[in-house]
């Protein structure tokens, strides 16, 4: 499937979080080591999004930029304005090994909150930068590691069950952007990030028991997450806590989440709970 990653603590170098470690998630895309069955490497691209205050950009590089490189007339990749901060992303369909800027331009940008992913993309969906984690709204940022069973079936039902807008409005033709058109209404009225995920995750499995659902969410100050089949871990540090697929390092605060788990952080302290989600019957 894909390999995910949040960080929120002091402001550091976006870059340095795709390359920090002997197993960092740059090293995950060719040598991933608790894939569990969804895949073999995660070779079909990669994003990063950062969080940063409206006035910290530059005169050149204010809302609306292209931070992609992409031509006139695409889609700007920072969120509207708002009062929280801002969230801006890069995002490439190629290997994240074949990219320069991880190198030579992400390093240059700093942020107190990240949340980045690379992809193995589920067979027969779409190889495209419009398909490539993490996908925006507002001052959210998302990512999910898995897949969906018969999704077009699947949240088709479950968009209808939240009246939430049409699936048309998804960024692109995949299981995770489909899901985040449902989860993003459920934020939009306010319901609480945690509960979001719970919902969403229990309506899918609902009607397809076999989904794979390790969402991951970000607002720049908070992350929830999910795990549902696939691995997560956590790191806490001294301020800062890192939430990923895989420990980038042999650092022995990191510890493994059991699954069918939900994680919260908030001001710096990490909560898991339960999901407590019955699974449904459908032979999806």
């Amino acid at each position: 499937m894909c390999r995910h990653l949040a960080y929120v603590g002091p402001s550091t170098p976006v870059g340095s979080l795709l390359t920090q470690g002997p197993h960092s998630l740059r090293t995950q895309s060719w040598a991933p080591r608790e894939m569990r069955g969804g895949g073999t490497i995660n070779a079909d691209g990669f994003g990063v999004a950062w969080w940063h205050h409206p006035d910290a950009a530059a005169l050149d590089h204010g809302p609306g930029v292209i931070w992609h490189g992409g031509a006139a007339g695409d889609p700007a990749e920072t969120s509207p304005v708002s009062t929280g901060p801002v969230v801006s992303r890069y995002r490439n369909h190629v290997p994240i090994w074949t990219d320069p800027a991880v190198d030579e331009v992400l390093p240059q940008i700093r942020s107190a909150a990240v949340l980045a992913a690379i992809r193995s993309a589920t067979a027969g969906m779409p190889v495209e930068r419009a398909a490539c984690a993490p996908f925006l709204h507002g001052g959210w940022a998302f990512s999910h590691n898995g897949a969906i069973p018969e999704w077009r079936a699947v949240l088709t039902s479950v968009a209808a069950e939240f009246g939430s807008a049409s699936l048309l409005d998804a960024e692109a033709l995949t299981d995770s952007a489909a899901l985040w058109v449902i989860l993003r209404g459920l934020l939009d009225v306010g319901t609480e990030p945690g509960a979001a995920l719970r919902m969403v995750a229990g309506a899918v499995l609902q009607r397809s028991p076999r989904a794979r659902l390790n969402l991951l969410l970000g607002d720049g100050s908070g992350v929830w997450a999910t795990t549902w089949h696939h691995a997560l871990s956590v790191l806490e540090g001294d301020g800062f806590v890192v939430v990923a697929s895989e420990p980038f390092d042999d650092d022995p605060r990191w510890r493994p989440v059991e699954d069918r788990r939900l994680v919260r952080v908030r001001d710096g302290r990490v909560s898991v709970e339960p999901l407590d989600i019955e699974i449904g019957r459908a032979g999806s």
